[in-house]
């Protein structure tokens, strides 16, 4: 079984996000950069997938700019065998990346896609529905469970009033939840050997993809500030300023 694997570039979650001074956008100059957390996951399904004998082929897959061949990198040092990297400047919206991935599937006819959930950047939980979509697939999302069988895979989503397992009919897409597993650290070996590992470069007009952008952002600013708390001396005042003032009761 061919698996595809496509990973994000994205500011890493440890880094305390500035918007820029033009409030153009968020600044990523000299800011550490690292894979999506949702896709660190969806990695490591795909690694233990291949180890325990059900998958054959992991390729990851990264769109943007040419700093996304490290991004390839990393997730070739966990386990994945070869890379794709779509080479582009262009800001990249759901529907662009969703549509750039059609083009990828269509070139390799993987039998299982598998996405996270959301980018921790836009959070705009949207790729993986609109691939599927695009596609014709089956697709099962917030995956926390994934069992791979005959031609079908059985998934434990996470809903609003708990789990629901579903079974789905390959090929599928899957954009997998937290709590699927714990992503591995790449070890040092697995680094060097991930230096000659194949990453095949190309760009979305050579896969005949229009990727013209659909939205503009017109303004990006900080939240509001949170205010100080309040020291009250009675119940009775607790209750009168969310009453009178708060207007929450």
């Amino acid at each position: 079984m061919k698996l595809m694997i496509p990973v994000k570039r994205v500011i890493d979650y440890n880094v305390k996000v500035r918007v820029k001074s033009d409030e153009t956008g968020v600044e990523t100059a000299n800011v550490k950069m690292s894979m999506n957390p949702f896709d660190e996951i969806s990695v490591e399904e795909a690694v233990r997938m291949k180890e325990a004998g059900s998958a054959d082929d992991v390729i990851a897959v990264s769109l943007g700019v040419a700093q996304c061949q490290e991004t390839i990198r990393t997730a070739l040092a966990m386990g994945a065998d070869r890379g794709i990297h779509v080479n582009t400047d262009a800001e990249l919206e759901p529907l662009a990346v969703a549509k750039l991935l059609k083009a990828l599937v269509e070139k390799e006819s993987p039998d299982l896609v598998i996405v996270g959930k959301q980018a921790i950047d836009d959070d705009s939980n949207q790729t993986g529905q609109m691939l599927a979509a695009l596609l014709g697939w089956s697709q099962a999302t917030f995956v926390s469970e994934l069992e791979i069988g005959d031609g079908v895979a059985t998934a434990t989503r996470e809903i609003d009033g708990g789990l629901e397992t579903i079974e789905v009919n390959l090929p599928a897409v899957v954009t997998v939840d937290l709590r699927l597993n714990e992503p591995r650290y790449a070890s040092l070996p697995n680094i060097m050997k991930a230096k000659k590992k194949p990453i095949e470069e190309m760009s979305p007009d050579a896969l005949g993809v229009d990727i013209a952008p659909r939205m503009e952002t017109l303004k990006v600013e900080e939240p509001a500030q949170r205010q100080a708390g309040v020291i009250v001396e009675t119940t009775a005042e607790l209750v009168d300023k969310l009453k009178n003032e708060a207007r929450v009761i």
